[in-house]
């Protein structure tokens, strides 16, 4: 039986998780239909953007993303300390950004003076707001929902766009969240879409090597979604994918994800190479280490990134003869 969503990501546990969203029955998110010949490739970027502006908005990190044909992937972290040091005025200006609020936010907004009662209530509204710019739910439906409204009026119906809500998978370990990174990064080479990662458009594996992983990147991103007047025009404090830890440094703040950036991108080249070339053959001995690190061998390895969901249990990978 389903459990409730409250139950299954707990910060507690652990702040990082693998989340994905499917399309129903032959919907496109984007792509081309083989069917009709029509084109949906501009749909990528209104994903890419959304999920761009909604980490700087929230307090949640994006560690990669992938925009496939007909769903996503995305792998993120929590972070609620961050929002527990924001001001009031800025988790205001955060939330109407993507809402307008009552009546009694639009006028503390528009610089109204309020009385105590009146100053008491905008404190509780601005705390639940607060936890909402937190939770993981409230990001994925500020994600989804205007996609899906946009995807029905340009195709003229209604109804459901999303499969569900979304799915989520709690990463525990480092080995885990690596894993389930080079997954979400290896999906369009694994599809035929892409001959190498860097090339894969609209992934956060791109955007770190080709340089649009930085402010004035979200800014743009920002600007096409107020042109199509899905954000107010507030000031927007742009917020880069979660970086990579430093050569040879170790961080346990949770700052940083726990590889160097060279290390990782090695890892995901040379388990690219097995995957496309349909073997699980000789990997790259550079990234050894990295492997001897995770407790993984060269083959498990290969297992994991080719197959993350089928060798995922509670949180962990079970590979081997228990997968």
């Amino acid at each position: 039986m389903p459990r409730p969503r409250h139950q299954l990501v707990s910060v507690r546990d652990t702040p990082y998780y693998h989340v994905y969203s499917r399309c129903v029955r032959r919907a496109f998110l984007c792509g081309v239909d083989r069917y009709s010949g029509r084109s949906y490739e501009h749909r990528r970027q209104w994903i890419e953007d959304r999920i761009r502006v909604l980490a700087s908005l929230f307090s949640i990190d994006v560690c990669a993303y992938a925009v496939m044909s007909n769903h996503y992937h995305l792998v993120v972290k929590l972070s609620p300390a961050d929002a527990a040091q924001w001001t009031d005025d800025s988790v205001l200006e955060r939330w109407t950004a993507m809402f307008k609020g009552p009546l009694l936010v639009q006028r503390y907004r528009a610089g109204e003076d309020l009385d105590p009662a009146e100053s008491a209530s905008l404190k509780a509204i601005t705390s639940v707001y607060r936890k909402r710019l937190t939770s993981l739910s409230w990001f994925m439906k500020c994600l989804n929902e205007p996609i899906a409204r946009q995807a029905n009026a340009e195709d003229g119906c209604t109804g459901h766009f999303w499969e569900a809500r979304f799915k989520s998978q709690a990463l525990r370990t480092d080995r885990t969240l690596l894993t389930a990174m080079a997954y979400v990064d290896l999906n369009p080479v694994r599809a035929g879409s892409a001959e190498t990662p860097e090339d894969s458009e609209h992934t956060s594996i791109r955007a770190r090597t080709r340089g649009d992983d930085t402010a004035r990147a979200v800014g743009v991103a920002a600007a096409r979604l107020r042109e199509r007047k899905e954000l107010k025009h507030v000031k927007i404090s742009a917020k880069r994918l979660l970086p990579f830890a430093q050569k040879n440094v170790l961080d346990s703040s949770l700052k940083y994800l726990p590889i160097p950036q060279s290390d990782y991108l090695e890892l995901v080249d040379a388990s690219g190479r097995q995957i496309v070339g349909g073997k699980r053959g000789r990997i790259d001995p550079t990234i050894e280490p990295i492997l001897e690190r995770l407790g993984l061998t060269p083959d498990d390895w290969i297992l994991a990134t080719s197959g993350f969901r089928d060798h995922y249990r509670n949180g962990d990978l079970v590979l081997g003869k228990t997968a």
